[in-house]
């Protein structure tokens, strides 16, 4: 792990959807997550043992893959690596409202720290999936090239996440039905109506509706409308566009992106087999830097928040890494 002149070490998760030569570029840890398919288990090494292509054409034939967490053993192996190399770490996970790994996480490290008294660690839920994970990971290695401590590093992800925005469409609401997302009658509907979802994520993590559109090409337009009405130009200026075997509409909202009269540094991403398992061939995702998502909030939900912070004896949103470390 990491050989830069750094303070911290960095471990992230495979669900960041980034490409895998990109994060091989970043000299960090990566935990993989395992997906299962007709001819048995693989692990999500970011599409280097297969294709894209090829993983979303067998669902598109048929298959219906499936994920679990990752193994308790894998974990322990990642945490005890970074453990013996004594260079304080974060780790920052996966949404824990989308997994149990998270706590898997925390829980076997609860179980490790008497054999590394000495080791800091901070284990930060970046209550984000896929490329919106991933922008967050890619500016994480950035504060960290540029020398933040760990427990600097993990306060920033901290913070951070809450202004990455992602927001994604479907081709249909059968894979979210597969999934319990939605119920049979809805997903039915839906698909006479031509009803294409716009997801998002909430601030704690959970995938949240953001509207929907009759008809692809529509849902593709709203997306570009979300992206200028909350991209921040005087913020951090990377973008990522995220596609599931979609080439053709992923080139056509680059371009739409690029003929804006913003600077933007540009990423095209594959959707990973583990979140692709879940959304299904032709997810689109537009991500980028905006406002602070905390300031959308409901009056009521604010209000079970600060309550919710009340009852734990603490002002501020501490979620459960904090509370562990």
């Amino acid at each position: 792990m990491a050989t830069r002149n750094r303070k911290c070490n960095l471990i992230i998760d495979s669900c960041c959807d980034l490409p895998a030569d990109l994060v091989e570029s970043y000299d960090v840890e990566v935990m993989p997550f395992t997906y299962i398919m007709d001819d048995g288990d693989h692990l999500d090494d970011l599409w280097t043992s297969m294709k894209p292509h090829d993983f979303y054409e067998r669902m598109r034939k048929g298959e219906s893959p499936t994920t679990s967490q990752v193994p308790v053993a894998t974990i322990q192996a990642t945490l005890e690596k970074a453990a013996k190399g004594g260079v304080p770490t974060v780790f920052v996970c996966f949404s824990s409202c989308l997994s149990g790994t998270f706590e898997s996480i925390l829980n076997t490290w609860d179980s490790m720290k008497k054999d590394y008294p000495d080791f800091e660690l901070h284990i930060v839920d970046s209550k984000l999936a896929s490329v919106a994970e991933g922008l967050l990971v890619m500016e994480a290695v950035r504060q960290c090239d540029r020398g933040l401590t760990a427990s600097e590093l993990a306060e920033w992800v901290r913070e951070a996440r809450y202004y990455v925005h992602g927001y994604f469409t479907l081709d249909g609401l059968e894979t979210l039905r597969r999934g319990g997302r939605i119920p049979d009658v809805a997903a039915v509907a839906g698909a006479k109506l031509d009803i294409k979802p716009i997801l998002s994520f909430d601030i704690d993590g959970r995938l949240a509706f953001f509207g929907a559109a009759r008809g692809r090409k529509k849902s593709l337009k709203q997306l570009m409308h979300i992206f200028e009405e909350r991209f921040d130009a005087n913020s951090q200026n990377a973008v990522i566009i995220g596609a599931a075997d979609a080439t053709k509409e992923q080139k056509m909202l680059v371009d739409q992106v690029l003929k804006m009269p913003i600077e933007v540094a540009m990423w095209q991403c594959s959707i990973g087999p583990v979140i692709g398992s879940h959304v299904g061939p032709e997810m689109m995702a537009v991500v980028f830097w905006g406002p602070d998502r905390r300031e959308n909030m409901l009056l009521t939900d604010r209000i079970a928040k600060a309550v919710s912070g009340f009852k734990r004896g603490s002002s501020k949103d501490n979620d459960a890494d904090a509370a562990k470390e």
